[in-house]
């Protein structure tokens, strides 16, 4: 799915200025637009630009201000991107204000030739010029106790304290813009709130004597916070009619006061050491607003420990904790889109918990698997990130990194490197470790900061590219059918269902093309407009009007239907023949809500908006053009929750309306397929109502592929793949729904379950096969660098399916499957898979007292195995693959080998008889074999039975007596006598 490619590029991280010191790089923080990002030192702030990468802004704080403030610490972005808030040292948050300047560049392009032009193009994003801006200080905030994390807000700040343990807020400062003069520098900060950590305020809390070390808001909104014990939880501030009275001892009223003051020097001081809230309800009073939240990563204690705590550390070496908790949470990403949750823990591992139900038991997490060869320390999560589409996770460790996939798949790692490397010159430090990291905008690359860089103090910033599957972009059949990889500035198109079919399962064939090379249509719709590669022209076509392209965005996909591109702008169908034009749109449809997918069945366009309405339409086409009708539409409230995750888009129609009914009435009778966030489901039509059944099929599901004109019996397939293996459900249109929702099960039962070690990126049906790719790295000595590639891996699938429905003694319906594929170059070595597995599996349960199924499922697959002519080279080929003790239970159903050997020679198939020979090692039956290969001048047979008599007998008479009986020897002198 997201695949590293290339090598890293290194970015220098001190800015081209004079006399910039050359400190260690802390944090790395992208903007809200994620078009910026910040890099920050122990002294100074530098704003960049992602594409093209190169620093916009830099400011430094003075040595009077580091002494008195502290040394920078963390950073963060406010949401509208205009403010950030540097946290230091000693308590202190200092306000950077972000002043945009469009209209000036922050870089002066070199004076160029006009012939030489052409050889300076930009690159994949860096069209736009680097808008200029200015970064300066607006003031510095001191709060009460510690200040332990700080998260900025549109109206306010958020942040957590220690000494008091309490979460606090605090508006923007304002400008008074009343006051003239030098007092227009005034600010105020009224509407200062804090939460104090007790059971009164938050009894939510597992444990509320700790404090919010972290408080994270993911893009979507989601807000979670990690205490001081290592758990994490959801939480929310909302409205609440219990308000909470102030009251204040009489005797310390003004010390006790919340203090909000703000003066010339515009640093603010924030006092809560005194206040007391006590609840109480008040209808007259204004709503006040409360946190609520919900436990998401919780953990049992050892009991060993009793009663002892987590204590925190005071920074000497003499005081120690009693008890460090492998499982606490360091560090937490949420994915809205899949509903799960993210957990880095303090041992190192990363655990996936699915989002907790209102009601019901806490949910189970899944702790992932990141492969470790030679088991190198990973020390401590040191930062994660979801990728904006919610398929991978970006994982940072202290002594290494890890893609994983939202299934649980590890896509990519690195922890360390090997010993072949000089590590004199070696620059790629990420791979030894990282700090921080974040995904830029597309999910093409991704900025890590590594922990250190002995060789180079200063280049502790690197980008590392990827290749990524185009069904996370769009998750249509065409993307899954060609293995459809995008780059930044390049497509891969996997060719290896158009070459022969060695070429398939051999992984050093070149099956990866470039776009320019493949001959397919491909359309690619970007942040603005859209183009299209024609196969016709071999050329692409762009609006001619850089206005009327500027004008729209592409929401929803884009399908070709022939040749007319089907565009999610409203509506819009393109001919690939005429020129990309508002004049030459051949059809425009008007929607009232925006698209979320668009699929295309057969001529039939389905429609799923952000109202919760799918609409169907027929695609007709006439003399002089082609248009759209309506045949009608549904919604869908009260069964999808939330349209936007919706990701996969089908139908499947009952044989009779295919053959006999009007294509108008499909939307009465379809099953709808769709994969809501990681949930395969299907909805049903009840009989004589306009309602819907929701059957869940599976949960975690990362890709699908539906198959509505299989081939056979794989007509209306669904293959799933939930990041271990692909899930099949033959024939879903049969699978009986429930009666009523109380007997429903969570999923439903999958008919074949095919593990796999690699990704898979497509499944080829008529080739029976399915092709993904795996991650590979590889290091020089001669190199400073790490190269990344992805190589094609491929799986027979055809004897999963095959042993399901002999299972299920149907016979018949194995046999009409295979014939589908019988003319395949590899159909027997399939086969011979497929025997072999139930040969091992019954060998198994030998010992065992009562046998199962699978212990009578010989005889079935050997009925099936003589419906076709490769039947004897099968058995003879797993035999030959399996231990001597297994062979008495197959030739005990299969005959005798002797048997087998007499008809493979009557029937003229001696190099099948030959391998029956190796079964027996009979020296007549070898003269047989040989003679009748003399008869039939196959030379390479003679040699190979030569050689086999010369290996059963070291005295050399077999071969001579074999010689001598077939006349060979006077055939080999009749030259020598001649000459």
């Amino acid at each position: 799915m997201y695949f590293p490619t290339s090598a890293a590029r290194q970015l220098s991280s001190v800015p081209a200025l004079p006399d910039v010191p050359l400190d260690s790089v802390l944090y790395v923080k992208p903007s809200p637009r994620r078009s910026l990002f910040c890099t920050l030192t122990k002294s100074a702030l530098t704003v960049w630009r992602v594409r093209p990468t190169a620093p916009l802004a830099h400011i430094a704080r003075s040595e009077t201000s580091l002494i008195e403030h502290g040394n920078n610490l963390a950073v963060t972005w406010s949401p509208d991107g205009s403010r950030i808030v540097i946290q230091t040292t000693f308590s202190y948050m200092v306000l950077v204000a972000v002043d945009y300047i469009p209209e000036v560049s922050a870089y002066q392009q070199p004076d160029i030739a006009p012939g030489a032009q052409r050889n300076f193009l930009a690159g994949p994003g860096e069209g736009l010029p680097l808008q200029s801006l200015n970064l300066a200080f607006e003031g510095v905030i001191r709060a009460e106790g510690q200040v332990l994390s700080v998260s900025p807000r549109k109206h306010y700040i958020l942040f957590s304290t220690s000494s008091p343990s309490a979460i606090q807020g605090i508006p923007w400062p304002s400008y008074d813009q009343s006051v003239s003069g030098n007092d227009y520098s005034r600010r105020s900060l009224v509407g200062y709130d804090a939460w104090v950590l007790n059971d009164q305020e938050l009894p939510w809390l597992v444990d509320s004597d700790v404090t919010v070390t972290k408080i994270l808001r993911s893009m979507a909104g989601v807000e979670t916070w990690i205490t001081s014990d290592g758990r994490a939880y959801f939480v929310r501030l909302q409205e609440n009619a219990q308000v909470e009275e102030t009251t204040v001892d009489p005797d310390n009223a003004d010390e006790s006061r919340d203090t909000v003051s703000c003066k010339s020097s515009t640093t603010c001081r924030l006092n809560i050491s005194s206040v007391h809230r006590i609840p109480r309800v008040n209808p007259t009073s204004l709503h006040e607003k409360q946190w609520q939240g919900t436990c998401i990563h919780n953990f049992e204690i050892p009991r060993w420990v009793q009663k002892s705590r987590y204590v925190e550390s005071d920074g000497s070496d003499n005081v120690s904790p009693v008890y460090i908790e492998p499982r606490r949470a360091v560090e937490v990403a949420v994915n809205a889109r899949f509903s799960l949750v993210a957990v880095g823990t303090f041992g190192g591992s990363i655990e996936f918990t699915p989002f907790p139900a209102p009601e019901g038991p806490a949910p189970t997490p899944q702790t992932i698997d990141i492969p470790n060869p030679y088991n190198r320390p990973r020390g401590q999560v040191s930062a994660m990130e979801w990728s904006s589409d919610g398929y991978v996770l970006a994982v940072g460790w202290e002594r290494g990194w890890a893609i994983v996939s939202v299934g649980g798949r590890c896509l990519a790692s690195g922890f360390g490197v090997d010993d072949t490397v000089d590590n004199e010159r070696f620059q790629d430090a990420f791979m030894h470790g990282v700090k921080d990291l974040f995904w830029a905008p597309g999910n093409f690359e991704l900025v890590v900061l590594a922990q250190s860089s002995p060789n180079k103090p200063d280049g502790q910033i690197f980008v590392l590219p990827f290749a990524k599957s185009a069904t996370t972009c769009q998750h249509s059949p065409d993307n899954t059918r060609y293995a459809f990889l995008q780059m930044d500035d390049r497509a891969l198109v996997y060719r290896g269902a158009d070459q022969p079919d060695m070429s398939v399962i051999n992984p050093e064939s070149d099956v990866w093309q470039h776009i320019k090379l493949d001959g397919r249509l491909v359309a690619i719709g970007g942040r603005r407009g859209l183009i299209h590669y024609s196969a016709t022209s071999g050329r692409w076509k762009l609006f001619s009007s850089v206005a009327q392209e500027q004008a729209f965005a592409v929401k929803g996909g884009l399908l070709w239907f022939h040749h007319v591109l089907i565009a999610a702008v409203e509506i819009r169908l393109y001919s690939r023949d005429l020129e990309l034009s508002n004049q030459n749109v051949l059809h425009r449809e008007m929607i009232s809500s925006p698209v979320v997918i668009l699929s295309l069945v057969d001529n039939s366009l389905l429609v799923y908006t952000a109202d919760n309405m799918l609409s169907h339409y027929l695609i007709i086409p006439t003399t002089d053009t082609i248009k759209l009708h309506i045949c009608g539409s549904i919604t869908f409230n009260g069964i999808i929750a939330a349209p936007s995750a919706v990701r996969v888009l089908s139908w499947m129609i009952p044989s009779a309306q295919k053959q006999l009914g009007d294509p108008v009435e499909d939307l009465a009778v379809a099953t709808v397929l769709m994969v809501v966030g990681g949930q395969l489901v299907l909805l049903r039509p009840r009989k004589a109502k306009v309602t819907y059944d929701m059957q869940i099929f599976a949960d975690r599901i990362e890709f699908c592929w539906i198959h509505l004109r299989g081939i056979g019996v794989l007509e209306n397939s669904l293959w799933g793949y939930d990041g271990q293996g692909i899930r099949v459900w033959l024939n879903a249109l049969d699978i009986e729904s429930p009666s009523s929702p109380e007997e429903a099960p969570q999923t439903v039962k999958e008919s074949v379950n095919i593990p796999l070690d690699f990704y898979p990126l497509s499944v080829l049906m008529d080739k029976g096969i399915i092709i993904g790719a795996e991650q590979e790295s590889a290091t020089r000595m001669n190199l400073p660098f790490v190269m990344f590639r992805h190589a094609t891996s491929s799986h027979l699938f055809l004897h999963h399916v095959l042993r399901h429905y002999l299972e299920s003694r149907q016979v018949r319906e194995a046999v009409l499957l295979a014939t589908h594929y019988q003319h395949l170059v590899f159909f027997g070595h399939a086969l011979e898979i497929l025997l072999h597995t139930i040969v091992e599996s019954e060998a198994e349960t030998d010992t065992e007292e009562a046998p199962n199924a699978t212990a009578t499922l010989l005889p079935a697959v050997i009925e099936f195995l003589d419906h076709f002519d490769v039947a004897l080279d099968v058995v003879v080929g797993c035999a030959r693959k399996t231990e001597v003790s297994r062979w008495r239970r197959l030739f005990n159903i299969v005959g005798n080998p002797k048997t087998l050997f007499e008809t493979c020679l009557n029937s003229g198939r001696l190099k099948t008889a030959s391998s029956y020979l190796l079964l027996e090692e009979n020296n007549i039956d070898a003269i047989r074999l040989l003679q009748s290969a003399i008869d039939a001048q196959n030379w390479q047979l003679c040699r190979e039975l030569l050689r086999f008599l010369h290996s059963i007998d070291d005295t050399g008479m077999a071969l001579r007596h074999a010689l001598t009986q077939t006349n060979l020897t006077e055939d080999l002198e009749e030259p020598e006598v001649s000459a």
